[in-house]
């Protein structure tokens, strides 16, 4: 157990896209193991989560199970959210919901939108710079349309071992490839819709940790999500790929037990 002088912490961990709540295995061990509550969240139609993406109608549904397990908590229970990549817009969802039941947020190499813009801003800027130069064997559906941006996006093996996991280890990509699932970006419905709130979304703490070896959101992207909405803490994790939970999951504990305390 941990250290009884610390104070323990409600770790609740949110995946990005296609992930589930399985990929926060090895640090929701790490928490536990020192005293703290930890909650791996699988979105709607993620891990193993039983409903299927085609039943999801729009992004307040993929994050249902986000939002649901916060209203569950008791009143004065306050949480730690961690965000990863995508998980980044549920993570503002529910600061936007529930701002008096986060006492930090942590956006783990995560979207994260500002109070300016449509919260999509930071996906379609990203799309736009065309960051990811070969999407390689990623599968993609333009239900609108080949001018309208993808509706499902599906991770395949080539792009997962050269873009995601190439620092993590050989077993954690391979569970990788087993268990992703199609997921969204919900771009369209996201730059339709307004701004998140300074005064409930902005009210929360934030974290950002960097992690340098990213390819997916490449490092020079995550400083520029920073100069565009700056937060208060800023951490960065070396050698770390996209998959920063399972290649450097002990770098990564230690950072949060730093920024929580």
């Amino acid at each position: 157990m941990g250290d009884s002088k610390q104070p323990n912490h409600h770790f609740v961990l949110v995946h990005g896209l296609g992930h589930g709540a399985w990929c926060w295995y090895k640090l929701t061990t790490l928490l536990r193991s020192a005293g703290h509550r930890a909650t791996a969240i699988d979105l709607s139609a993620s891990g193993i989560h039983p409903t299927i993406f085609r039943d999801i109608r729009n992004f307040d549904e993929y994050a249902k199970p986000l939002i649901d397990f916060l209203i569950s908590l008791p009143h004065d229970d306050r949480v730690i959210l961690v965000g990863h990549s995508f998980g980044g817009l549920s993570l503002a969802l529910a600061m936007e919901r529930f701002p008096d039941k986060i006492s930090l947020a942590v956006f783990l190499t995560a979207f994260m939108p500002d109070t300016a813009s449509p919260p999509a801003h930071v996906i379609n800027e990203f799309f736009e710079r065309n960051l990811i130069k070969s999407w390689m064997d990623t599968k993609f559906t333009y239900d609108g349309g080949p001018d309208k941006p993808p509706t499902t996006i599906l991770f395949g093996p080539e792009i997962m071992i050269n873009n995601l996991y190439q620092n993590s280890p050989m077993e954690d990509y391979t569970l990788g490839t087993t268990l992703v699932r199609v997921g969204s970006f919900f771009q369209e419905e996201l730059t339709n819709l307004p701004a998140f709130s300074t005064g409930r979304y902005g009210s929360v703490d934030r974290a950002f940790v960097i992690c340098g070896e990213d390819k997916i959101i490449p490092r020079d992207y995550q400083i520029w999500m920073l100069e565009n909405y700056a937060v208060e803490v800023v951490k960065e994790i070396e050698g770390a790929d996209h998959m920063a939970m399972l290649s450097k999951p002990k770098e990564l504990f230690e950072l949060l037990m730093e920024i929580a305390h």
